[in-house]
């Protein structure tokens, strides 16, 4: 594999990360509102939801714009790769590995993609910024 093939297969991860991102934050933002994910963090035991609610919200929805533009992807992966390391020991993982069961097979891959873009940055198709790409 050369390096054009490699930036743009880490794009292309990259940005399929965003979408969900962006839509699962905006669903949290736009439907079921702060209040809502409070009380969501409430049920699931996450400490701090009213803190922790709205921050998870905005970190999806701020975070997958700026994995999208390619913008500081690697600390936004970073802390996208812990949310979701705390959904999978916090929420998913005494239900087993399959998603049919609300297991935690989805939220690990999520992790380990976002490992992928904090190692190795943005790839390819991203936004300068000073110079520097993600």
């Amino acid at each position: 594999m050369n390096g054009t093939t490699k930036h743009w297969g880490i794009a292309i991860l990259r940005v399929m990360l965003a979408i969900v991102f962006l839509s699962h934050g905006g669903q949290k933002l736009f439907s079921f509102g702060f209040s809502g994910v409070q009380g969501a963090f409430e049920h699931m035991g996450i400490p701090l939801p009213a803190v922790m609610g709205p921050f998870v919200a905005l970190l999806e929805f701020v975070g997958g714009a700026l994995l999208a533009l390619g913008v500081g992807v690697r600390w936004v992966a970073i802390l996208l790769a812990i949310e979701m390391a705390v959904a999978v020991f916090k929420v998913h993982l005494p239900h087993g590995f399959f998603m049919s069961s609300n297991g935690y097979e989805y939220a690990l891959t999520l992790f380990a993609a976002n490992c992928c873009i904090a190692l190795e940055g943005a790839g390819a198709a991203s936004v300068r910024i000073m110079g520097k790409k993600g």
